[in-house]
């Protein structure tokens, strides 16, 4: 799964003042993610629930996150209750699966471009492992090295290939469980059922669709082009005969295992390719069931308002290979504050935690809600400074990366490899599960 592009507040200003009277629409896919403009120039927040809208996806509310915490028994992600991941496509329906306890499995991924994950790339996979913990299903976790140098101009096949290694130890340094858990490389791994998926898939896919989906035209390398079929057929469980037990070198997939859904841990720029897979999972030989999807927000770039950190912006970022020194002068010299512009000022008016990045962080990596509300109503009254926010970030980015760091160390080739080894995966679901009453057609039927 690709990372968009730099993006910094700093620069879309300036590009906006160029043309100071015309408001600039945000634009949000795969591999470009900018925020909007007014008219004066100002660089917008994301607007999450625009797209939400646009792209026709459901907003997580309070009544789905109690439905999760009464089927699950387990208390909400503090990312879930703060609406860090916001949206979705058919969560209640995965949700219906682990209550009956019928086999679901997660997927999620990762475009390798830089040697070193930041934070940013880091919550989908924390919040995934979370998700593995709490369901006890099946993790496959796609590192896309063919699109990284299909995108990207200045990157070969084998350098990204590199980059994938280097990641899915970032990755495995999460502490994803080793026997529910599969890492694959594209440029390694495809083939097989996989391959004939994505062939079977690209037959039902119009050049109009993916256009449309993605905004190719005649000059796009044919590779773009057909790179989507593989991000989409990885959420078909008979890609990977091997995790289920099947037969990789049979010539005909699992119908058994065509009818397991999985359940999509993205961030929101993610969403075109799945929008065109549900759109046409039905039409497979073996039909799979529409996957379900659960957005995340991004995670703002040092800079504030409208960016997004990045892999190509060492000042965006801070990165997972960063020193306690380094992150604390990133913080301080770079973080954007929602501060008054002098200590008397900000004793008087308050501050603007919503657009303080300091404080947005202190959001992902703060467990205690009170507390967190502490700090949002004292820097609002200006009880709380903006360097004392700043020194509470410092802190809490600095304890994640350090543990992340320590893991880190013990992720070793062989460790690599195992991970990264087709097999079958061991795994419980549900420990008590409500069995689905059949209908009394449905018992006819079966005594036919």
């Amino acid at each position: 799964m690709g990372e968009p592009p730099a993006v910094s507040a700093l620069s879309l200003a300036e590009t906006a003042t160029d043309n100071p009277k015309k408001a600039i629409e945000q634009e949000i896919n795969p591999w470009d993610v900018s925020a909007a403009t007014d008219e004066e120039g100002n660089v917008l927040a994301f607007d999450y629930e625009a797209i939400s809208r646009k792209w026709n996806t459901k907003l997580i509310d309070q009544e789905l996150i109690e439905r999760f915490e009464r089927v699950t028994g387990k208390k909400a992600h503090r990312w879930l209750r703060r609406g860090l991941f916001f949206s979705h496509r058919d969560l209640d329906r995965i949700l219906d699966f682990y209550e009956q306890g019928r086999p679901f499995f997660l997927y999620t991924g990762r475009g390798p471009s830089s040697d070193s994950m930041h934070i940013g790339h880091t919550i989908p996979f924390e919040f995934t492992k979370w998700l593995q913990d709490v369901f006890d299903v099946p993790l496959v976790i796609m590192l896309t090295d063919d699109e990284k140098a299909l995108f990207k101009d200045n990157l070969t096949f084998e350098e990204t290939m590199q980059c994938a290694r280097n990641n899915a130890k970032d990755i495995i340094a999460i502490g994803f469980d080793l026997k529910k858990t599969f890492i694959y490389s594209d440029l390694k791994y495809v083939g097989g059922h996989m391959l004939l998926n994505a062939w079977e898939f690209s037959k039902l896919v119009t050049f109009n669709q993916v256009r449309g989906a993605f905004g190719f035209d005649s000059s796009t390398n044919v590779g773009r082009i057909f790179y989507p079929m593989l991000q989409c057929v990885a959420a078909f469980a008979t890609s990977y005969p091997e995790l289920w037990g099947d037969d990789p070198a049979s010539d005909f997939r699992n119908k058994k295992t065509a009818q397991i859904p999985c359940l999509i841990p993205c961030g929101i720029d993610q969403d075109p390719y799945f929008r065109l897979l549900r759109d046409n999972a039905h039409r497979m030989k073996n039909p799979s069931p529409k996957p379900a999807l659960i957005h995340s927000k991004f995670l703002t770039a040092l800079q504030g308002a409208g960016g997004k950190m990045s892999a190509s912006n060492a000042n965006s970022a801070i990165f997972m290979s960063d020193t306690p020194k380094q992150i604390q002068k990133k913080v301080n010299s770079h973080a954007f504050s929602g501060g008054q512009e002098t200590l008397e000022l900000h004793r008087e008016l308050g501050g603007n935690p919503d657009i303080d990045v300091a404080y947005q962080y202190v959001t992902y990596f703060e467990e205690d809600d009170d507390k967190l509300k502490t700090l949002y109503d004292g820097y609002k009254k200006g009880e709380i400074l903006t360097g004392e926010m700043k020194k509470e970030c410092i802190r809490l980015t600095q304890e994640y990366v350090r543990g992340f760091q320590e893991r880190r160390k013990a992720v070793t080739d062989d460790l690599l490899k195992q991970y990264m080894e087709p097999r079958k995966l061991d795994f419980g679901g549900n420990p008590n599960p409500i069995k689905k009453e059949k209908k009394e057609g449905e018992k006819k039927e079966e005594k036919k």
